[in-house]
C-alpha cells in the first residue's frame, strides 16, 4: 500500500470554461456594462422560439454547444454593449469581422454602424449607406420580432473554428427599409418563415475569445423570402429627416415599376446619419 510520500502527484483540475461558452445568456448578466438602452436587452421570446423550433439538439458541453453559446453572447455584445471595453467574447485589440471575403472591419466600426449594416451589403431592398444603427434595428426587428440562431455543424475546433449556421424567424409585420438608391421600400408581411443559412470561420485565442470572424452567406436569400413575388413599393419621404425618423412617416406610395414623377430619396436627406436620437427608444427584443 502506497504511503503519502509515495503517492503520485494529483492531476491538476481542468480550467473552468468561460461562462460565455456554457451559458448563451452569460453576458446579459454584466450589470456594470454600458448597455445601449440603459440596461441589458430581453432575449426571452427569441430563446423560446429557439427552443421550440431549432433543428439541432447539441449535448451540453459539446463543441457545437460551446460554439453556439459563444456566438449568441458575441451577438448580444455587438448589438447592445456600447463600449468595446465591456466585450468579453472577443480579443479586443485583435478583433476583426468580414462578410463574403469583403475587407475586414473593426469592432468599433460595427459599434458605429450596427450588426445589420455590417452584415448586409447594398442591394435593391436595403442599403447600409442610407440606414443608421437605429433605423436598421427598427427595419428588421419590427418585421421579424424574433430571429433565432443555431449552429448546424462544426467542422473544426480551436484555434480555427469553422461551422455552418441557421438564422430563422417569422415575418409578422411589413418590411420597411431603404435601398441602394436611397428609396424607401416596403414589402407586405406574409406571415411565413424566413430561414437563411451560411458558413462561418472564427479564429480564437487561448481564452476562446474571437480574434477574427468571417461569415459567408447569400444576403439576397433573406430578401427573396421577404418579397417572394419581387414586388415592393417605393415611398417618397420628406426632406430633412434622419433614416430613423423617415421610417415613421407614412407618405404616398407608388409601385417601383410604376414611377411617374420625381420623389425624394433618403440620399437627398440631411447628412450625416450617424447619431440619430435614440433617447426614449423602447427596449428591443434581442435577436439570436
Amino acid at each position: 500500500m502506497a504511503t503519502a510520500e509515495t503517492q503520485p502527484p494529483a492531476e491538476p483540475a481542468p480550467a473552468a470554461l468561460p461562462d460565455y461558452l456554457t451559458d448563451p445568456d452569460a453576458v446579459l448578466k454584466d450589470a456594470q456594462a454600458k448597455w445601449r438602452y440603459g440596461r441589458a436587452p430581453d432575449y426571452s421570446k427569441t430563446r423560446q422560439v429557439f427552443a421550440d423550433s431549432k433543428s439541432q439538439s447539441h449535448a451540453a458541453g459539446s463543441l457545437p454547444s460551446l460554439v453556439q453559446n459563444l456566438v449568441k453572447n458575441w451577438e448580444i455584445e455587438a448589438s447592445f454593449k456600447t463600449s468595446m471595453d465591456d466585450w468579453r467574447t472577443v480579443d479586443v485589440p485583435n478583433y476583426t469581422f468580414a462578410v463574403n471575403a469583403e475587407k475586414p472591419i473593426t469592432g468599433e466600426h460595427m459599434l458605429d454602424v450596427g450588426t445589420y449594416n455590417a452584415l448586409i451589403p447594398a442591394n435593391q431592398y436595403y442599403s447600409p449607406e442610407f440606414s443608421d444603427f437605429g433605423s436598421s434595428h427598427k427595419t428588421f426587428k419590427r418585421m421579424m420580432p424574433t430571429f433565432a440562431w443555431e449552429v448546424l455543424e462544426v467542422y473544426s475546433g480551436p484555434p480555427t473554428v469553422s461551422f455552418r449556421w441557421r438564422h430563422w424567424g417569422v415575418m409578422k409585420s411589413d418590411y420597411v427599409g431603404f435601398n441602394d438608391k436611397g428609396e424607401k421600400v416596403t414589402a407586405k408581411a406574409h406571415g411565413n418563415l424566413i430561414d437563411i443559412q451560411g458558413i462561418a470561420v472564427a479564429t480564437v485565442n487561448d481564452k476562446v475569445q474571437i480574434q477574427d470572424l468571417r461569415i459567408w452567406f447569400d444576403p439576397l436569400d433573406m430578401f427573396r423570402q421577404i418579397a417572394p413575388e419581387g414586388v415592393v413599393k417605393k415611398d417618397a419621404v420628406p426632406k430633412g429627416l434622419s433614416p430613423d425618423e423617415a421610417l415613421e412617416v407614412q407618405p404616398e406610395s407608388v409601385l417601383l415599376e410604376e414611377k411617374k414623377g420625381p420623389t425624394v430619396s433618403v440620399a437627398e436627406l440631411v447628412c450625416p446619419f450617424a447619431g440619430a436620437n435614440l433617447d426614449g427608444a423602447k427596449m428591443p427584443e434581442g435577436h439570436p
